[in-house]
């Protein structure tokens, strides 16, 4: 699945063109790397890390969606495991 897809679905972000924008504007990591292309591929076990306002979220992924559902939905696609 796209990141970007991923990033809207798991509800960190109101639209998947904003999404998508954060991640050619802010670069964030997965598994490490910078992460150029919202067409970055994302599977469960993977870690993406990004700053959301003041905050550094650091995620695992547990699930890809199927579709964007609601909040309590969201928060079972991944797993928080860190954050600055």
């Amino acid at each position: 699945m796209r990141l970007d897809t991923w990033l809207w679905q798991a509800r960190f972000f109101r639209s998947r063109s904003l999404a998508c924008r954060f991640i050619e504007t802010q670069r964030p990591r997965m598994d490490g790397r910078v992460v150029e292309k919202a067409h970055a591929i994302v599977r469960p076990g993977s870690v993406v890390t990004f700053a959301q306002g003041a905050r550094v979220r650091v995620v695992r992924v547990v699930s890809l969606g199927e579709r964007r559902g609601p909040a309590p939905e969201a928060r079972t696609l991944y797993e928080e495991i860190g954050a600055a």
